[in-house]
């Protein structure tokens, strides 16, 4: 006969939990040092993501962020800068004295030169005869046809543009310029400027991950290991 077994504490010693997870320095060098890091990452990842978020914003507003590649318009803006652009869809949105981005005819080159007239000009073709360029004819009012035409001229040039440009070939006009932005964000976007932006903060992160690692490890190797221990139950009694 025995009496049943009443509820004891458990008397076995606990094995040590193992604590997962990044350790942060303790010193303040190291406090000092992992900030740093840790602001190198952000700076880096800051100024990569605004190289794509500007020109995207203005896109979102209906307008384009053009990046300037000579001083024809100095000192309006010099090679390097950024000009706002707006889209014109219409020849009364245009005036003179207003700055242009357009394609000169024969060109897919983009040209921003100031407005120095609003003209109409004949519609020229070429005549496959003589090969000659001659102004195009309405078939049914035999007049020369015409189309709005803008006469252009860079402020550093000596001369005016050779060559007036139909409003068809013209994107748009400038709102804004922002100095040194060109330059900035050709940089950003340039192979050796995404090097530079996201090979540190890659680097930096993978060296944290594998710090972390290594001292899981070392941790747990260092950490005893408790003997098993045989289970203690009292109140047995034999009769």
């Amino acid at each position: 006969m025995h009496t049943p077994l009443t509820d004891q504490p458990d008397r076995r010693a606990a094995p040590p939990v193992a604590r997962s997870g990044r350790r942060r320095p303790t010193s303040v060098r190291g406090r000092i040092g992992f900030g740093l890091l840790w602001s190198v990452v952000g700076l880096c990842l800051i100024a990569y993501s605004g190289s794509l978020v500007v020109p995207l914003w203005f896109q979102l507003n209906h307008q384009r962020l053009l990046i300037v590649t000579s001083g024809s318009m100095s000192p309006y803006f010099d090679a390097g800068d950024a000009v706002v652009m707006r889209q014109i869809t219409d020849p009364s949105q245009l005036r003179v004295g207003q700055v242009a981005s357009f394609w000169p005819s024969g060109s897919e080159t983009l040209v921003t030169h100031r407005i120095t007239k609003l003209t109409m000009l004949p519609l020229m073709v070429q005549d496959e005869a003589t090969g000659k360029m001659v102004p195009r004819l309405d078939a049914a009012t035999g007049e020369p046809l015409v189309r709005p035409y803008i006469l252009t001229k860079g402020d550093a040039n000596a001369t005016a543009d050779a060559d007036a440009t139909p409003l068809t070939r013209v994107r748009g006009v400038v709102l804004e310029v922002h100095p040194h932005w060109g330059a900035i964000l050709d940089w950003a976007n340039s192979p050796d400027g995404r090097f530079a932006l996201l090979t540190p903060p890659l680097a930096i992160l993978a060296a944290m991950e594998l710090t972390a690692v290594i001292q899981m490890r070392r941790a747990r190797s260092a950490t005893p290991v408790a003997a098993p221990t045989r289970a203690v139950v009292d109140d047995i009694l034999f009769i």
